[in-house]
């Protein structure tokens, strides 16, 4: 069975989700310094085959190798709020959203987008800023 295709817009994606969490795997709390950040990956609570939840920073986390393998999608988020849950239930369940981006938006828009959400995030770390930085869904 084939794998779903890596586009620029989920490479971007994920360099913002694990930027967000500052290089560090939510579930063993391993940190992946400057220059070995390989073994960190963006992992996904419901699967990127859902396109209206696939670009949504509640539907991510950063995991290193190791736990992404463990938990695959299985993991559901610990710090969820019930309508945070709900919420990316609903985007999930919502296939028109999934139809616009994929049609309307196309994965150019949506890496550009979070390339420049990782510009910002960056920068706003480069100013001395500590901690999580999060950022906006595309839409």
């Amino acid at each position: 069975m084939a794998g779903i295709r890596r586009t620029p817009a989920d490479s971007a994606f994920s360099d913002c989700i694990r930027e967000r969490d500052n290089w560090t795997c939510q579930s063993c709390g391993k940190y992946y310094p400057e220059g070995h950040r390989r073994g960190i990956e963006c992992s996904h609570f419901h699967s990127r085959g859902n396109w209206g939840i696939r670009f949504h920073p509640l539907n991510a986390e950063a995991l290193c190798t190791g736990c992404h393998f463990r938990h695959g999608g299985t993991r559901l988020p610990q710090v969820r709020s019930e309508f945070e849950q709900q919420l990316l239930l609903d985007l999930k369940n919502d296939t028109s959203l999934g139809k616009m981006y994929r049609q309307t938006k196309g994965v150019g828009q949506i890496a550009a987008y979070y390339r420049e959400e990782l510009r910002r995030m960056q920068e706003l770390k480069a100013k001395g800023f500590k901690g999580r930085v999060d950022f906006e869904a595309f839409l």
